[in-house]
């Protein structure tokens, strides 16, 4: 193989199409662009959701709805997974090393979801009501 021999896949490249060159190249005149109208123009075009003047649709539907930019910092744990860690006393640095909880999340909480039979003490960890009682009652603390 030589640098001179070498050629890009068969089907890769093809022709661009050269318009406004004559009625027996088929896009002579108009140059596949039709009759007046913005469409037909140099630069006539428009943004995307433009409805011709017309109230577009992401106004007329009212606003609502809000999503706070600190949910990011906010993770969840389930009684499931804590049971599969197997820890006696767990911290949000060792959920983090656990990968249950991602690095950026400051705030974590346990719901309530399956089963805890292990004992388990959490430190700085929140937890909602039902979990709060299923570690209770299963000889664990939150503190």
């Amino acid at each position: 193989m030589e640098l001179n021999g070498i050629k890009p896949a068969a089907g890769a490249k093809h022709a661009k199409r050269r318009v406004g060159r004559g009625i027996g190249s088929g896009l002579g005149k108009t140059a596949g662009r039709g009759h007046k109208g913005q469409k037909s123009r140099a630069g006539g075009f428009h943004k995307v959701g433009f409805e011709g003047g017309q109230m577009p649709l992401q106004r007329r539907l009212p606003k609502r709805g809000f999503k706070s930019h600190l949910l990011k910092f906010n993770a969840e744990v389930t009684l499931a997974s804590l049971e599969q860690l197997g820890l006696a006393e767990v911290d949000v640095l060792a959920l983090k090393q656990a990968g249950l909880v991602a690095q950026i999340a400051k705030v974590v909480k346990v719901v309530k979801s399956g089963e805890i039979t292990k004992a388990v003490k959490l430190t700085g960890i929140g937890a909602t009501a039902g979990a709060k009682a299923a570690i209770e009652a299963a000889g664990g603390s939150v503190a």
